[in-house]
């Protein structure tokens, strides 16, 4: 008989298999950190163009993915795509630094000061690819931007030609768009770069068979563009998001666990034969976990029992460690990022072994709970990363406790004085763009000067929500980091 894993031997394994780095752009993905599951494969048709998600869901995973054979190979098996095995596939914009490829963060900027239309430019980056003989002595991008728009007969026949192609091929191009946060440091002109490529997407899906753009973006970046281009909105009947369930997370957790070939392989090895069902690929690379692993809750609860145990506490009226780890990551939306799961459990582990070392179970409640006070901080630092304004709206909530009046929440920020601090902050990346103009800016919310309003977007971005009884609440994931307290909560951050 097989003999179990015991608590250390799992936290070993955990320890391993979870990534410690919880940034996307630091972990290329490959054969074994692959998962694909259900939720996510509306993303990955090749005429949705659109793919929207925030922090943390998979954006650039996915974006990279795409861009290795191999992995494109594997999702189209796995997602049953026949459609992603006839694929050319280029980027069109990415956090890498590819000059050949697109124009780099200081060039695009330099070309919007000069005036150059965004969708000329991401023409211009399209044709660079499919245009490559016409385009290629052209080092500057400012001259190819001058090419195009000096001969367009000559850029019409580039795509008409390259379409053509691709269809006598059977392949598609496939030209992709990521991290478009990294634009432009002012948000008017983020929005009319976003704006741009956009209008590229529609025109190439309207207007050729075999060229195609898919575009990962942020929902509030993509509703800022809908501004600028008021057509994106045909954008938006096949649009996809990236969203993870409850039994997505944790179908994620046991693929890591079962893909694990490091130092302690062997545990991965155990873990695949007493969970049973895993079928090898790629010569024994990488192991698929059985749809039971996958996707059944009940099945996945008596799994993770054996990690952490039933209960957050002693008894039942503690919570059950399954539903209350994801329970206590949602945002005001109900989505869970599984980079704040994965982080929550990498603090549990770290936390287990430190303090906990002779618990029963693998991982300890309270290192449970330690792991949600870390994902909450790193899920703040990452909103005042893509929006400062937020933070600045909830630090005069410090101290306090939710559910609160909306009334109260309002004379808080009166008291801040929030509206004139967002309109000075909009004030300084005016001066920084020198050429914006005061309807321009929006680096903060839409309406600064509008407290019900302010709040609205707030709860649109899950960042707050509303109770029933109207009052204002915030999720633990946002509550927890940015001091604020709720009666018999996880307990805050700071002190």
């Amino acid at each position: 008989m097989l003999k179990p894993l015991g608590p250390d031997e799992y936290r070993e394994l955990l320890a391993a298999a979870l990534p410690e780095a919880t940034d996307a752009d630091t972990i290329l993905p490959n054969l074994t950190t692959l998962f694909t599951p259900d939720s996510h494969r509306a993303a990955l048709y090749v005429d949705a163009t659109v793919v929207r998600g925030g922090r943390g869901v998979g954006k650039t995973f996915w974006y990279h993915s795409l861009l290795d054979d191999t992995l494109r190979e594997v999702a189209a098996e796995e997602y049953g795509i026949e459609r992603l095995r006839r694929l050319t596939v280029w980027p069109g914009y990415g956090a890498a630094v590819e000059p050949e490829l697109y124009p780099g963060p200081g060039v695009l900027w330099q070309l919007v000061e000069d005036g150059v239309r965004p969708y000329d430019l991401w023409y211009t980056v399209l044709l660079s690819t499919l245009g490559r003989e016409e385009l290629r002595p052209l080092v500057e991008w400012r001259d190819r931007v001058a090419w195009v728009r000096a001969n367009p007969g000559a850029a019409e026949r580039i795509i008409h030609r390259a379409d053509r192609q691709a269809q006598q091929d059977g392949t598609t191009h496939l030209i992709l768009f990521d991290a478009l946060d990294r634009l432009h440091r002012v948000r008017a002109e983020a929005d009319r770069l976003v704006g741009g490529i956009l209008e590229l997407a529609l025109a190439m899906r309207l207007g050729t068979r075999n060229i195609r753009c898919k575009v990962f973006i942020r929902p509030d970046m993509f509703d800022g563009a809908l501004l600028r281009f008021p057509d994106a909105s045909k954008l938006t009947a096949n649009a996809a998001a990236l969203t993870w369930s409850r039994a997505n997370l944790y179908g994620l957790l046991f693929h890591y666990l079962g893909n694990h070939g490091g130092e302690y392989g062997h545990h991965a090895e155990r873990f695949r034969r007493l969970t049973g069902g895993w079928q090898p690929e790629a010569d024994g690379r990488r192991w698929v976990p059985p749809a039971l692993l996958r996707g059944d809750e009940r099945h996945q609860e008596d799994q993770f029992t054996q990690i952490a145990g039933p209960y957050m506490g002693a008894n039942y009226r503690k919570g059950n460690t399954y539903t209350w780890l994801p329970n206590h990551l949602m945002d005001g939306v109900e989505q869970v990022s599984p980079r704040s799961f994965l982080s929550a459990l990498n603090r549990a582990v770290a936390e287990t072994r430190g303090s906990y070392a002779g618990h029963r179970y693998p991982l300890h409640h309270e290192g449970i709970r330690r792991g949600v006070q870390t994902a909450s901080t790193t899920r703040v630092k990452e909103i005042g990363e893509d929006m400062p304004w937020v933070q600045r709206a909830a630090a005069p909530l410090a101290g306090r406790q939710v559910p609160i009046e909306q009334a109260t929440v309002v004379e808080l920020w009166r008291e801040a004085g929030l509206s004139e601090a967002l309109r000075r902050e909009a004030e300084t990346f005016r001066d920084a763009s020198g050429n914006a103009d005061s309807e321009d800016i929006r680096t903060g919310p839409r309406h600064p000067d509008d407290p019900e309003l302010l709040i609205e977007e707030l709860i649109t971005l899950g960042v707050m929500r509303r109770r029933r009884d109207g009052r204002i609440d915030l999720p633990d994931v946002y509550r927890i980091a940015f001091n604020i307290g709720r009666k018999g909560g996880v307990p805050r951050v700071a002190g």
